[in-house]
């Protein structure tokens, strides 16, 4: 049996469009200075802009692909999608797709940096809260907008 997946790129544009928001407000004015400090970026410095344009292309191209694939996860965890039963609440599913994807990629990842890079748990701290707040928003905004 296959799985009917169905995904609403409208859900997924403006998933994507509220990571940008959000990864303005927690790396700018919310945790933008504690951020600098534990990258060793001098306070006060100015990105070059091609740097900046460049990296806001690339985040914007992570955070499609982040949204599409949530998109899928979301979907095939639902009983309906496989003809299985009745699917739970929006909220379950947006919060256990957000949580395990989380807890399962991202934290595994940013604990290499602590262990093989050498950054910061402070580091660790505030990065790892913007993925969970940005997983948790990304997958409710495509739990609840299917």
């Amino acid at each position: 049996m296959q799985p009917d997946i169905h995904v609403n790129y409208w859900a997924i544009l403006v998933a994507v469009a509220a990571t940008m928001v959000l990864g303005f407000l927690w790396y700018g004015p919310i945790l933008g200075k504690a951020w600098m400090k534990e990258m060793g970026i001098p306070a006060g410095s100015k990105p070059d802009p091609k740097v900046m344009r460049r990296g806001l292309i690339l985040m914007l191209i992570g955070s499609f692909l982040t949204a599409f694939v949530l998109a899928h996860t979301g979907e095939v965890w639902r009983p309906s999608v496989w003809k299985a039963g009745a699917d739970g609440s929006a909220a379950f599913y947006g919060f256990s797709t957000g949580f395990w994807t989380w807890i399962g990629f991202y934290v595994p990842l940013l604990l290499g940096g602590v262990s093989w890079e050498n950054r910061s748990w402070k580091l660790f701290s505030i990065n790892a809260a913007y993925y969970f707040v940005m997983l948790q928003m990304v997958a409710m905004i495509l739990a609840f907008w299917r």
